[in-house]
């Protein structure tokens, strides 16, 4: 779940305009992980995997939203975890706690979709779907975005693209770079794809908290923010729109839209600075594929690339 940025700067509403004031920049605390801990971050991240890898088998047209949130209560609780945005106050005044396990946001919606029985999905939508799963003390964090059969190029090119952004900002996701590296990084990618990307919603450090610093925007300039460092565990997630960058909120308080009605797709996973290569969590990305995935070849074939590297290594080792 995304993290409000803090900047200047007014919100549209569906109804009126609401202000939000600059956060004053305060020196915080961001938390390295214990070799203890990140094994039960990663816990939590391989359920939030679990309940990715459920919906994405059941995702299909004539399902709703509200199945789709059953379904990930079902294997969070299965997995002895809490879905920790069912009750998640967001600490502005008026806006209910956040009703369901997941976010589920189709086409134009952005994040923050609100489960509904009266949602229903149909051929051709995009659906993405956010989640953070709590078990252990700590919580682990990805999202998704689903192409309900068939769609058009166009449409399928931006999941892709934001999916491909990710693997574009963690290049930068090593020991002695910083933050904004990460940003510049996501913007750029997007932004040569003739997209944009959301502003006033950013990724975030995640740990026993679903939000913690440092914040991560995904647009800025190389060089700023702070130093990354190894232990760190951040929750990288393009947010990106076909047409403006131009946000509403619907009145629930919670679902947000793009202004001019263009599809957006997210794509968020949980990661670990380490001396090397980031990892993603939950299990360990083995160095060599991680360098394919920040390829654009297609995921496919650099799964099968790797491993006919492998082994093409193994038989030299017969040898």
């Amino acid at each position: 779940m995304r993290e409000m940025n803090g900047i200047s700067g007014r919100c549209r509403t569906s109804g009126h305009f609401t202000e939000y004031r600059k956060i004053k920049h305060i020196i915080k605390l961001v938390t390295i992980k214990s070799k203890s801990e990140i094994e039960l971050m990663r816990e939590a991240c391989r359920i939030t995997a679990l309940v990715h890898k459920e919906i994405e088998k059941n995702i299909k047209p004539g399902i709703s939203t509200y199945d789709l949130n059953q379904i990930a209560e079902k294997v969070i609780k299965e997995n002895g975890a809490i879905a920790a945005q069912k009750g998640y106050n967001c600490g502005i005044r008026g806006i209910p706690d956040y009703p369901a396990a997941i976010c589920a946001s189709i086409n134009d919606e952005v994040i923050h979709g609100i489960p509904s029985k009266k949602t229903i999905i149909k051929e051709g939508d995009i659906v993405s779907v956010d989640l953070v799963v709590y078990k252990n003390g700590f919580n682990g964090d990805a999202a998704r975005t689903y192409v309900v059969g068939n769609a058009p190029k166009e449409i399928e090119k931006l999941v892709s693209v934001t999916k491909q952004a990710f693997f574009e900002g963690i290049k930068y996701a090593v020991k002695g770079n910083r933050v904004g590296d990460i940003s510049h990084a996501i913007g750029e990618f997007v932004n040569k794809n003739g997209y944009s990307v959301v502003r006033e919603f950013q990724g975030h450090g995640i740990g026993r908290k679903m939000h913690e610093d440092p914040g991560i925007p995904n647009y800025g300039k190389s060089g700023r923010g702070i130093r990354l460092e190894p232990g760190m565990t951040l929750a990288v997630e393009p947010m990106v729109i076909m047409g403006k960058p131009d946000i509403l909120q619907l009145d629930d308080g919670w679902t947000i839209v793009t202004e001019d009605g263009s599809y957006s797709a997210h794509y968020e996973n949980t990661i670990l600075i380490t001396e090397k290569e980031p990892e993603v969590l939950p299990v360990k990305i083995p160095n060599l594929l991680v360098k394919l995935l920040y390829t654009n070849i297609d995921i496919g074939k650099k799964y099968k690339y790797y491993v006919m590297l492998r082994r093409s290594k193994c038989q030299k080792r017969m040898l």
